[in-house]
């Protein structure tokens, strides 16, 4: 049990990513503050865990300097929607301020200058703008989450599909568990890292043929890939009613990842996070329920 004075902030702290460092955090013993955008029953579980929460808007100058006050190292993540620049401007700014010592920043494994991505190209120009900071700044990109396996699921007359627009192309799915367990070792000794942008992927590279035939086996029932193009994609998120921003993204990470942006694997995770990543079978058993229906994103067969 740890019982150093530091305080951690933690945005998107009712995510995935950032739900599960803070997590780590608190049962480490270590004080976390938990930025949310509202109170509700999400919010109340993370109070009754031992976090304080913050109620603050990553796009709100005032708000951000009260929730970074007192604060020693920071879990900066923004949703993939418009605003992230001036969003890390002012987090950069406030926590500059407020004598923030270190930030993980969440960032993308697409994040480049030539980026066809809108959101790509944003998050490697707030790379550049948080290295100008005196904050010890560590970018992570990570490749697909395992998670989206979920949302682009299909259950289908007994049997899973894929459709996706990735061709060919090859990753190894990093679930977010795994992320969490390196932002918060990350938090908690940011020294070495200082400066770093690391790539993060689970233990395994594989196609979405792979992927399939790995969720069939944990299921025990058959799972199809069925490539489909990035135009047919696109329009079934533009259905669905996702933001625009969102699907210029897609649409031009799915291009990326055919041209094998997101591919290879490493040993960061076990490195930093001691502990190696699950693979797609061991994601698949632990979060069984989650294909016994379709995901909310699938794109259904014409």
């Amino acid at each position: 049990m740890s019982h150093d004075d530091r305080l951690f902030l933690v945005t998107g702290a009712t995510g995935k990513t950032g739900g599960g460092a803070l997590k780590l955090l608190l049962e480490g013993g270590h004080r976390v503050r938990a930025m949310v955008h509202g109170e509700d029953d999400r919010s109340h579980a993370l109070a009754k865990a031992g976090a304080e929460v913050v109620v603050a808007d990553l796009h709100d100058l005032d708000g951000m300097t009260t929730a970074l006050q007192g604060v020693t190292g920071a879990y900066f993540c923004h949703p993939i929607l418009p605003g992230l620049v001036e969003s890390t401007v002012i987090f950069a700014q406030a926590a500059t301020e407020a004598g923030v010592r270190s930030v993980v920043n969440m960032s993308q494994i697409s994040a480049r200058r030539e980026a066809g991505s809108n959101a790509a190209r944003q998050h490697w120009l707030c790379e550049r703008l948080l290295d100008r900071t005196d904050l010890l700044t560590t970018h992570i990109r990570p490749t697909f989450f395992a998670e989206w396996l979920k949302l682009w699921w299909e259950k289908r007359d007994g049997e899973g599909y894929l459709r996706l627009p990735f061709g060919e192309g090859r990753h190894a799915p990093i679930a977010s568990a795994d992320q969490s367990h390196v932002i918060a070792a990350l938090l908690l000794q940011p020294e070495p890292h200082n400066r770093a942008a690391y790539s993060l992927h689970g233990p395994v590279e594989m196609n979405h043929h792979d992927i399939a035939k790995a969720i069939a086996t944990e299921l025990g029932h058959p799972v199809h890939y069925e490539p489909i193009s990035v135009e047919e994609f696109s329009a079934s998120g533009l259905e669905k009613g996702a933001d625009a921003h969102l699907v210029q993204h897609l649409s031009n990470v799915a291009i990326d990842y055919r041209n094998g942006v997101f591919s290879g694997t490493n040993d960061v995770v076990e490195k930093i996070a001691g502990r190696p990543p699950l693979s797609v079978a061991d994601f698949v058993r632990e979060n069984r329920a989650d294909f016994a229906t379709s995901g909310p994103r699938f794109v259904p067969a014409p």
